[in-house]
């Protein structure tokens, strides 16, 4: 019954309608799509030529009949009024993006798998049932560890570089980003409050009593060591993996805020959502975030403004809520990232001199990850030589739009399981009952008839894991993973911010 019950319906049936649906009605497609988004579409040599005062260039068959063989390339001035058109992006346009067909899939899964956890929160509200396998947590599970191969895939392309500027950059930041890991596991829990010193010692207590059957009790301190070493190259792997991110985020923002600069309301969620990475590591900062609230010092006396499990549900929500923030401001960032094009543009027509028709159709390259020429950093891309770079810039939203939904996603589902794995509350319906202290695993029982029956000796291990990974470890373990994305993104961003405006200016 705990197998084949509701939930797995409903797991199969979203997986089903997922499958079927992608190519007819897709919330990624829509997120490009929906005719909000316009690209910038590169001048073709005529209309160079034409806004210069040249005549239209002969072919090469022409040029070859007339006896011409200078190959010199043609060139106009930089101060050529030139103005890019603009198109949509539609459907048929989205079929030529680069890792197109990776961030739909990605993007899907992610609101199928919120879909059926928010189902299986309201089964387990109505129907309670403690026998049954949460399903929505197996989704995202799933969906965080595809979270972290999207990165993998996009750091990937990084490394790829001929000349290694952004391999540099990214094991630069993994080597810095593993350094604040060991940082972050030292300080106290009356600092930083993820709850992780608990959770470890216990499932070293249950664990031990498991190990003592066998003789293995000297495995222990290392089995911690190697949980504290795993966590750590864990943390430094998706500091590298979110440090291109949070720097094409610190760009968007800058861009996105100018284009912005007639709509007061627009660039307060801009702000809104760039700090709200911020905002997720103040609440783990715990004197000035629980502290605070529940001992708030009002004259001489201190006031409890909420209890403690109501500080755990109002952070959740507000996780989930500025989550909400920077999904509705996509489009924002995502048409700053386009406009790259025309900014590089408006800045030639400030140079004096002449510049080469096919560099017009190129400079952009240098633009395309985020980094400013002469800064040692020379990404090139594999793509058609022959293919314009501004159309590159539009060719590779697809990657800047994993980027910027990327850290979304890992964050909000990281604290979904938070909430189901550490046994919090949404506030919607009774909390669970307080966590008790460590209690000991059973251990296996010798010489039983039961070993013979799969259904036991599942339930036998099941019951074990269950004993040594208890609610209080995953609440800390998820409170801190939560939290090491926030700042993660906190130190790229702010980076980047540094990086765009004075030396990238510079």
């Amino acid at each position: 019954q705990a197998v084949m019950g509701v939930q797995v319906v409903v797991s199969l049936l979203a997986a089903s309608v997922m499958q079927k649906m992608a190519p007819h009605c897709s919330f990624a497609r829509w997120l490009l799509c929906n005719g909000s988004l316009y690209r910038y579409k590169h001048p073709s040599d005529e209309e160079l030529c034409a806004l210069a005062g040249k005549q239209r260039p002969k072919a090469k068959r022409d040029r070859r009949m007339n006896g011409v063989t200078d190959d010199k390339p043609l060139s106009v001035p930089r101060d050529i009024d030139l103005r890019l058109d603009t198109s949509p992006i539609t459907a048929v346009d989205a079929l030529v993006l680069r890792y197109f067909l990776e961030y739909q899939w990605f993007v899907d899964f992610a609101i199928y798998s919120t879909a059926v956890y928010v189902f299986t929160e309201g089964y387990y509200c109505l129907v309670d049932p403690q026998k049954e396998t949460n399903i929505g947590v197996l989704w995202c599970l799933l969906t965080v560890v595809f979270s972290v191969k999207v990165f993998f895939m996009v750091m990937r392309h990084y490394f790829r570089s001929e000349e290694g500027g952004e391999r540099s950059v990214c094991l630069t930041f993994a080597f810095f980003f593993l350094l604040l890991a060991m940082v972050a596991l030292v300080i106290q829990e009356e600092y930083l409050e993820f709850g992780l010193e608990p959770g470890l010692a216990g499932v070293s207590s249950n664990l031990e009593s498991i190990l003592k059957q066998r003789g293995w009790e000297w495995t222990l301190p290392l089995a911690k060591l190697a949980f504290k070493l795993g966590l750590v190259a864990l943390c430094s792997f998706l500091g590298a993996c979110l440090t291109f991110p949070g720097l094409r985020l610190a760009q968007t923002h800058l861009d996105a805020l100018r284009m912005a600069a007639d709509k007061p309301l627009t660039q307060v969620l801009l702000h809104l959502s760039f700090l709200a990475p911020v905002l997720v590591v103040v609440m783990w900062i715990k004197p000035i975030s629980r502290d605070f609230l529940l001992h708030a010092p009002m004259g001489k006396q201190t006031v409890q403004i909420m209890s403690d499990s109501a500080y755990n549900t109002t952070r959740l929500w507000t996780i989930v809520g500025l989550c909400l923030l920077r999904l509705a401001v996509t489009r924002h960032h995502l048409q700053a990232y386009l406009g790259l094009a025309e900014r590089w543009v408006e800045q030639m027509r400030k140079e004096a001199g002449r510049i080469a028709v096919l560099e017009i159709q190129r400079k952009v390259r240098t633009r395309e990850l985020g980094w400013e020429p002469g800064s040692g950093h020379g990404h090139r891309p594999p793509a058609d030589p022959h293919c314009p770079q501004i159309t590159r810039i539009y060719c590779y939203v697809s990657v800047v739009s994993l980027q910027y939904l990327g850290p979304i996603i890992l964050t909000l589902h990281c604290t979904l399981l938070l909430k189901t794995l550490g046994h919090h509350s949404w506030g919607l319906y009774p909390e669970p009952p307080p966590l008790p202290p460590a209690a000991t695993a059973a251990p296996p029982r010798p010489g039983s008839e039961d070993r013979e029956d799969v259904r036991a000796a599942v339930e036998q291990i099941t019951g074990i894991l269950g004993g040594i990974f208890t609610p209080l470890f995953f609440r800390g373990f998820f409170a801190f993973l939560t939290w090491w994305v926030a700042a993660c993104q906190v130190v790229t961003s702010l980076f980047g911010l540094y990086f765009h405006q004075y030396l990238a200016a510079s």
